[in-house]
């Protein structure tokens, strides 16, 4: 299949991937307002709980925030990029090679393979959104949609509207895994310290920072302290400085900030966000050799994301009732 088809198949099928090459200048990059500036934490730590723990100490176990006192990020925020691709590539966009002793040897010989399916196909031939997982942690970081905050005294609510995903941080809470597993974000708790939240994320489910970035493990935790930024030249962000922790995928911890800005132009034009999912429109299959490869119109087996209900015959049943219409069908 050529990547010409590949990105027609991504039309039709209404942004369900969002990984393609060309969002790479929304997603990573210097970004919006000044450059972005990865601020490591003061010393290394063997751990994310010692980290967490220390920054907690430093804060004097944090602010006790009122509806009041709270920060608010209310609104649509859109990524305004990132530097979380600095540490696994010596050269920025596509042109770079993989940075070696940053991977352990197996993650960075997976990963130097899909980088090279990268660089050579201008595509990786799997990605997991594919098959309808969700984005995860850390990809949900600097996912090109849609994204909310909302701060609450005990509870923050950050939300993207890929999938309608939401990262619960519990706010002076500990750690509780009553499932016994882990999953697409893991466990967050955080704390206050002034107007910065600090968060701290375990339990996690092996996933990966985009398709075209390493994967990570279910040893996979990080700490973050986020912080809404105002610059000399009008630019407002808000910043979250990361530290990324897997000892099963990283030779040591990796740090990274990553940048959103406010998407003023949607909130005038009276943009809603609304939930979506990938199984009503996903064409997505996998070939015989393991890659991704899509089903168009016309094709058996096309999932037409406007058609109709399995009850065709009762009224009401159109999923597109404004116009009644449906892709067309050889």
């Amino acid at each position: 299949m050529t990547f010409s088809r590949r990105r027609t198949a991504f039309g039709t099928c209404a942004l369900l991937l969002g990984a393609v090459p060309l969002a790479a200048s929304a997603q990573f990059g210097a970004g919006y307002g000044p450059p972005l500036v990865t601020v490591p934490p003061p010393m290394e730590f063997e751990t994310s709980a010692e980290h967490y723990a220390w920054l907690l100490e430093q804060a004097n176990g944090g602010t006790t925030h009122t509806f009041e006192t709270l920060p608010r990020w209310d609104g649509l925020w859109q990524t305004a990029g990132n530097t979380a691709m600095d540490s696994f590539v010596d050269a920025p966009r596509f042109e770079g090679q993989v940075r070696e002793g940053v991977l352990t040897p197996e993650y960075e010989a997976a990963y130097k393979e899909r980088w090279r399916e990268q660089i050579e196909l201008g595509e990786v031939q799997y990605d997991r959104l594919t098959h309808c997982e969700p984005q995860g942690y850390p990809r949900i970081l600097l996912e090109p949609y849609t994204h909310e905050f909302i701060n609450l005294p005990d509870q923050s609510y950050f939300i993207n509207d890929f999938a309608s995903s939401i990262r619960r941080i519990y706010i002076g809470k500990e750690h509780t895994n009553i499932m016994g597993t882990h999953s697409w974000y893991g466990d967050i708790i955080g704390f206050w310290d002034g107007d910065r939240l600090v968060t701290h994320t375990v339990d996690l489910l092996p996933a990966d920072f985009t398709r075209w970035a390493p994967m990570t493990s279910n040893q996979f935790e990080s700490v973050e302290v986020w912080e809404l930024k105002s610059y000399d030249d009008g630019t407002e962000r808000l910043e979250v400085q990361v530290t990324f922790y897997d000892s099963f995928a990283f030779e040591k911890p990796v740090h990274a900030v990553y940048a959103y800005r406010r998407a003023g132009d949607l909130e005038d034009a009276g943009y809603r966000v609304v939930h979506w999912e990938c199984e009503l429109t996903n064409n997505a299959l996998m070939d015989a050799q393991g890659s991704t490869t899509y089903r168009l119109p016309g094709e058996e087996g096309f999932v037409d994301p406007r058609g109709f209900t399995l009850f065709p015959e009762l009224p009401g049943q159109s999923r597109d009732p404004i116009y009644n219409t449906t892709l067309p069908v050889e």
